[in-house]
């Protein structure tokens, strides 16, 4: 079953269930998933909705931080929950280990040599944790790793 199926599938429990925050969320993400597929002219892959459920995902992490900056709590709160829905359709985090893992991998295969290396280490990177990390985080491990590497 591919990705946009499933999230109809659950939209649909939802409607029935009555669970509100849930549905809201489903609509959300269907929403954003066609205008994506509008956007491409045609039907999406499920690394297409991974995309969108990405950005999604970054939008409340920012979204959440704001809030919190701002003494809203609770709107902090509201995009916690719907950060839990937007992340039972996405690809499994990666522990730290394994993102280190991928590090070192790319840096290696890239012949990167310090922090002026970034952009090589980055696009070798990015494909392989698409979904599966947070490309923040990504690219602050990436950074302390290259700085590593220069001295």
């Amino acid at each position: 079953m591919s990705l946009p199926e499933k999230i109809d599938i659950d939209l649909k429990a939802a409607m029935k269930s009555g669970d509100k925050l849930r549905l809201e969320t489903l609509r959300m993400i269907k929403s954003a998933v066609k205008y994506r597929q509008i956007e491409k002219g045609g039907p999406l892959t499920d690394e297409d909705v991974i995309a969108v459920l990405s950005t999604l995902s970054k939008q409340r992490r920012e979204s959440i931080e704001q809030f919190r900056k701002g003494g809203r709590e609770e709107l902090a709160l509201k995009e916690e929950a719907e950060l839990q829905v937007l992340k039972g359709y996405m690809p499994a985090e990666l522990s730290p280990e394994e993102l280190e893992n991928l590090i070192g991998q790319s840096i290696k295969e890239s012949g990167a040599r310090g922090p002026a290396d970034m952009g090589k280490v980055m696009r070798l990177l990015m494909p392989r944790v698409k979904g599966a990390a947070d490309g923040k985080t990504v690219n602050e491990k990436v950074k302390a790793a290259l700085s590593r590497l220069e001295k």
